[in-house]
């Protein structure tokens, strides 16, 4: 599923507008990116957490010629999946809360 997609099927289920559907989804990926970008991490309940992660410097080789180079310490996003959405995807039905 693409961008495209994925907005049709937000407008369809929303019932609102593909252009009301894209803004929402434009402005939510917005915020997530603003808010990782900044240190922060975003976490929602059962889909997943979205975190920035220091990554060290690290050497590697250049895989045409081997010869060895320098990686530069960075920062990358990371998401990890919540319990609901593992279940989902396995297939298995969420166990019910006592």
């Amino acid at each position: 599923m693409n961008k495209s997609e994925l907005i049709d099927v937000a407008a369809e289920a929303g019932d609102i507008s593909k252009a009301a559907a894209t803004k929402a989804l434009d402005a939510f990926l917005s915020a997530i990116v603003t808010a990782v970008s900044k240190g922060d991490s975003v976490t929602l309940v059962g889909f997943g957490s979205f975190k920035p992660v220091k990554r060290a410097a690290r050497s590697g080789r250049n895989p045409k010629t081997g010869a060895a180079l320098k990686i530069p310490a960075t920062t990358v996003p990371r998401f990890s999946a919540g319990t609901g959405f593992k279940t989902a995807v396995a297939g298995k039905k969420a166990a019910k809360k006592k």
